[in-house]
């Protein structure tokens, strides 16, 4: 038999046919005319060789070979759109590893969170930490396909990429709690000691210092670190102070910090969390996308 030659369109109107027994109705089921329904009805017929349906008492019935038909049609079927449309695998047995951009400003609060509530989700997923070296970088790992996700502080994307907006960040003074600018703390106390900036790419400016240029203004940078991890310790030891995002402030049972409002105004910035369109599909991708959103929601 030439494949070819069939219409497999065929096979969706005969289940219906059959499943109705009644043409009329098997029509609009599938949306389409009576007489369209009648003619598909005559081309099974010819091409099964058997009448199908037939008139009886009661209306129409289907013949023996209809009948035959019936079980092995519904499963052919079902196979077919399984083919097309595959189900979507259950997250506990997905087995996969999630390729994730991080920025170190997310990673301090995102991380335990994010890896127990895979462990309770998808214990089957690995998560590929890869580093932060700015968000060219980052968006041209997603466009070639050698990371799923990136997140942090990221532009505007083109139409090939997905851009979700996180949450809003804004700024805190770090100092251990015996610091001599605590006691009277204001901008001068402020400026009159050295600073902990952090910056992956080792840059001795922030956003801190465009602020304060433009009060005419500068402070001293005594320390440049790479992870804001490393501040929280340095600060309890010493008179440096530190200018953190106000989600990685330390967590602080024992009292040994004060933390302030800056002084002058200090603009905060935006977390985003992106991926490129082909990941879409990607059910492990998306699991993960939809943890780590559901983590940093404000």
């Amino acid at each position: 038999m030439n494949l070819r030659a069939i219409d497999l369109n065929l096979l969706v109107v005969l289940d219906a046919l059959l499943e109705e027994a009644h043409v009329s109705r098997a029509a609009s089921r599938l949306g389409l005319s009576q007489p369209a329904a009648s003619a598909a009805l005559d081309r099974c017929r010819h091409l099964f060789g058997d009448r199908l349906l037939e008139r009886g008492q009661a209306g129409m019935r289907p013949t023996a070979k209809a009948e035959a038909l019936r079980p092995r049609l519904k499963d052919l079927l079902a196979e077919v759109e399984g083919l097309l449309d595959p189900p979507a695998p259950e997250l506990a047995t997905l087995r996969q590893a999630v390729r994730l951009v991080l920025a170190d400003h997310p990673a301090s609060i995102l991380l335990p969170a994010l890896l127990k509530a895979l462990a309770a989700s998808a214990p089957g997923l690995d998560l590929v930490i890869m580093p932060w070296r700015g968000a060219a970088e980052a968006v041209e790992a997603l466009g070639r396909g050698a990371a799923d996700l990136a997140c942090s502080v990221l532009p505007a994307l083109g139409a090939d990429f997905r851009r979700s907006l996180l949450l809003e960040e804004s700024y805190r003074v770090l100092m251990r709690r015996d610091h001599p600018a605590a006691a009277s703390f204001g901008l001068e106390p402020w400026l009159a000691h050295p600073h902990v900036l952090v910056s992956g790419q080792g840059a001795t400016r922030g956003a801190l210092d465009e602020a304060l240029a433009k009060l005419g203004r500068a402070r001293r940078v005594g320390l440049v670190v790479p992870s804001f991890l490393l501040v929280p310790p340095l600060v309890a030891a010493s008179d440096l102070i530190a200018l953190l995002p106000s989600r990685t402030l330390p967590e602080d049972p024992e009292g040994r910090f004060l933390h302030f409002a800056p002084p002058i105004p200090v603009p905060g910035f935006p977390l985003h969390l992106a991926w490129h369109a082909r990941r879409d599909r990607d059910l492990a991708v998306r699991h993960v996308a939809a943890l780590v959103q559901a983590v940093l929601a404000p």
